[in-house]
């Protein structure tokens, strides 16, 4: 009778425990699991940006010293080629250079950029929404593939002549003798998630830019693919030691170093963040898991009296700690998994894209890192379940029930 007395009161006081406080468990490791998501987001943000800026502009960029223009021909592809060995994945000549475009009453200054698609290892060819990958250097119709947002403002569609200015001289008043022009029909509008960028870039052929800008057989510079991205900065200095001058080489981390510089500052406040969160939450279990204990004193004296010695008092309350610790992250990571399909899928949190770069959070859901938080979560809510389990298992058998 009295086992079975003392199975039941041990079952109905760990239940009471669970009920009690399981939700409010719940909730505070559910907020830590909505947490997680931003925490993950860094890396992600970092890897995106990066793409999108690789993917447009490669991982190095091979031009002439203050702006000079160089030659182009097989001599100086091998040249480049030679620095790199098998390292190399790619060159892409081209010629750049601000230019206007005009279309009915709109005019808008970009930089034109002239390729040649047999040579293009940017991410140009696939981030097309509208028309075709078209660039050709037609006498009466060469092309030319403009940004979603420069699109939009222009009010330009695919088969639109665009006019593009190109002035020779930067002195004021403008020569008339100067300015060239040339007539090109949109056939591709492209979005590469950067508003920015689609806005202030537009595509022609290699040839149609050294026409309009006057370069004659000559190139703004060269754009270099590599097979490891991490080398950029190692074959930056090595290109520009070697080719010697008018050469001179950029990284394209060094090309956009404010970027990720920036980047990297976003990542310092984390870590204070997440100490200040980890702080709030065993604070809680503590304080909680005590208020408990206070207001079943009665019931633990009642145990102790029955038989219960210290070791099984205790266990009452790691055993809570753990289920409650397990029942917060289990609902956590689910809340969490939740809102990262949601956002992932209908991208329900924006962002604005003049301060981030992107205009919706990216997203990337890793097992791994589920799984480190998940055991945080526990081992948190086991060791620190601990004090107030110990405070139970002290009570004073005699004073628990005599002021109860």
């Amino acid at each position: 009778m009295k086992k079975h007395f003392f199975k039941m009161l041990f079952v109905q006081l760990s239940r009471y425990f669970l009920l009690k406080i399981a939700f409010l468990k719940g909730k505070k490791l559910a907020k830590r699991g909505t947490i997680e998501i931003d925490t993950k987001d860094i890396p992600q943000f970092e890897r995106e940006i990066e793409n999108r800026l690789v993917g447009f502009n490669l991982h190095l960029i091979v031009e002439g010293y203050e702006s000079q223009l160089v030659d182009f021909n097989q001599n100086e592809l091998k040249r480049i080629e030679s620095y790199i060995g098998n390292d190399l994945a790619g060159i892409s000549p081209f010629a750049g250079q601000l230019a206007l475009l005009k279309f009915k009453r709109f005019k808008e200054g970009v930089y034109l950029k002239g390729i040649l698609p047999q040579n293009d290892y940017s991410t140009l060819r696939t981030s097309i929404i509208q028309g075709s990958y078209l660039i050709r250097d037609d006498e009466d119709y060469p092309t030319i593939i403009i940004g979603k947002k420069l699109a939009r403002k222009i009010d330009a569609d695919i088969g639109d002549t665009l006019t593009a200015f190109s002035l020779q001289s930067f002195v004021m008043p403008v020569d008339i003798e100067h300015l060239k022009l040339k007539k090109f029909v949109v056939t591709g509008i492209y979005e590469s998630g950067m508003a920015e960028y689609d806005d202030a870039n537009a595509f022609i052929h290699l040839k149609s830019a050294q026409e309009l800008f006057g370069f004659e057989d000559k190139i703004s510079g060269y754009e270099i693919k590599l097979k490891n991205p991490q080398n950029a900065d190692y074959y930056s200095i090595k290109l520009t030691s070697g080719l010697g001058y008018p050469y001179y080489s950029k990284s394209i981390f060094q090309m956009y170093r404010n970027i990720f510089n920036w980047i990297e500052l976003q990542k310092k406040p984390i870590p204070v963040v997440l100490a200040l969160i980890t702080i709030v939450a065993i604070f809680n279990i503590i304080s909680t898991l005590l208020i408990f204990v206070m207001d079943k004193t009665n019931s633990i004296g009642i145990l102790r009296t029955l038989g219960a010695n210290h070791k099984q008092i205790k266990s009452i309350f790691l055993l809570n700690g753990f289920v409650i610790g397990l029942i917060g992250t289990v609902s956590g990571n689910l809340i969490a998994l939740i809102l990262l399909f949601i956002q992932k899928e209908f991208d329900v949190v924006k962002i604005p894209e003049g301060v981030y770069f992107l205009d919706k959070v990216p997203i990337s859901i890793e097992a791994g890192n589920f799984f480190l938080v998940s055991v945080i979560s526990l081992f948190i809510a086991i060791t620190f379940s601990y004090l107030p389990a110990k405070f139970a298992s002290k009570i004073d058998i005699v004073k628990s029930i005599k002021f109860s």
